[in-house]
């Protein structure tokens, strides 16, 4: 099998012992499955207007992410609304 950078610095750090299993480990599974579950409902609908250019750049941005644009779009206003994206001060 063949890893890739990333991949291989995971399974040297792991065979190296940098890793601890957690106490609570269903609990955390759980936790996080309900996260992602949060996250990843869709259940609302917008519809929104954008110059061609910017739509162009978000397809092309999510092609090189291997993303659906809707999903990179989704995925920014996401990561905005929840504080993790924060509007830089012109100056």
């Amino acid at each position: 099998m063949k890893l890739d950078k990333e991949e291989q610095e995971l399974l040297q750090s792991l065979e190296s012992g940098e890793w601890e299993s957690i106490d609570n480990l269903e609990s955390e599974i759980a936790e996080h499955r309900l996260a992602a579950k949060n996250t990843l409902k869709k259940d609302q609908r917008i519809n929104i207007r954008l110059s061609a250019n910017d739509l162009e750049s978000l397809k092309t941005n999510a092609v090189e992410l291997g993303l659906p644009y809707q999903t990179l779009v989704s995925s920014v206003l996401h990561q905005y609304v929840s504080g993790k994206l924060v509007q830089k001060s012109i100056r």
